[in-house]
């Protein structure tokens, strides 16, 4: 089973350098500069990181396209219209897509954008708590693989993990997108916690609330509560939440200090932010922490007023 990677960004590059540590040829395709990369064996995105002789990067989409196996790491806002014009290019392989968070346009996850462009792909996910610079320096990450196919998931488990990269299987692919996408949501709000000066018993009591968030929504959705207590909801949020690897509490930590923040970075919770607190307005999910980070994104509340409207709602019990 050859591997391709779609997407030379940090991730993308460091599941490369991941599989092709054991010496396996992984191709890698780069959407620009494929080139530069290729001649200084490094990725802009990845910087300090050295891509070993066996990954072999290419601007073709086409060559890149010919393994049976490819990792779709494309921004999930880019996910859609990537695939609906290289439709042809990806017919009959098994795709993997490897992006966390909601299609703004269509308030689908990545599983659902697959199933509806490329129907006639086998489809899976990965995702979990796993950094794109721990992944690339071989330090153990554990990650999901969510799959309906469970034939398929089992050979793509087998396929896919290494002695530093160990995969859980899964067939709940609800689950696994939907916590994936939902944790980024709270992230961003912790980082808002942090940046303002809140303080980490203020952090411990959103994380918890915004995980009781990210369950109701996502069961409602028809995901099992389990899919949420492991790797793709649980661990991914509390990775997300309290180190400054992740994009999305380094966005909301710099929105919370009045500071300005990285108009080069992808940061997907914002987009998620939009579209869930949209989509569960819509179908009568309660979704109060999530709405608060929409509403502050989008400056219709101060931070001050988001704090004092969640600290103010009506007493319940947990």
């Amino acid at each position: 089973m050859t591997v391709a990677v779609l997407g030379a960004g940090a991730f993308g590059t460091a599941l490369a350098v991941a599989l092709a540590r054991e010496g396996r040829t992984v191709a890698l395709w780069a959407r620009s500069g494929a080139g530069a990369i290729a001649q200084a064996r490094s990725a802009p995105r990845l910087p300090g990181v050295t891509l070993p002789p066996s990954v072999q990067v290419t601007g073709d989409l086409a060559t890149a396209a010919r393994a049976e196996t490819l990792l779709l790491a494309v921004p999930m806002q880019q996910l859609a219209g990537f695939l609906a014009d290289n439709a042809g290019a990806l017919a009959g392989r098994v795709l993997v897509a490897c992006c966390k968070g909601v299609d703004l346009a269509s308030g689908r996850g990545p599983m659902q954008v697959l199933a509806d462009i490329c129907p006639s792909d086998r489809a899976a996910l990965l995702t979990g708590p796993g950094f794109a610079a721990d992944l690339a320096r071989g330090l153990p990450t554990a990650l999901t693989l969510a799959c309906a196919d469970a034939a398929l998931g089992r050979a793509l488990q087998t396929r896919l993990s290494t002695p530093a990269l160990r995969l859980y299987r899964t067939t709940d692919t609800i689950g696994a997108e939907l916590g994936g996408a939902l944790k980024n949501v709270i992230a961003i709000a912790a980082g808002f916690v942090i940046g303002a000066g809140l303080g980490d018993s203020a952090r411990a009591a959103l994380m918890t609330r915004g995980y009781a968030e990210m369950k109701r929504f996502a069961t409602a959705r028809g995901a099992r509560a389990q899919t949420l207590a492991g790797l793709s909801g649980f661990g991914d949020l509390v990775l997300t939440c309290t180190s400054d690897g992740s994009r999305n509490f380094r966005h909301g930590r710099a929105l919370g200090a009045g500071q300005t923040t990285d108009p080069g970075a992808t940061v997907e919770g914002v987009a998620t932010a939009r579209a869930v607190a949209a989509l569960a307005r819509d179908i009568g999910i309660d979704m109060p922490i999530t709405t608060m980070v929409a509403a502050v994104l989008d400056r219709q509340l101060t931070l001050t007023e988001a704090t004092d409207a969640l600290m103010t709602r009506p007493l319940k019990e947990e």
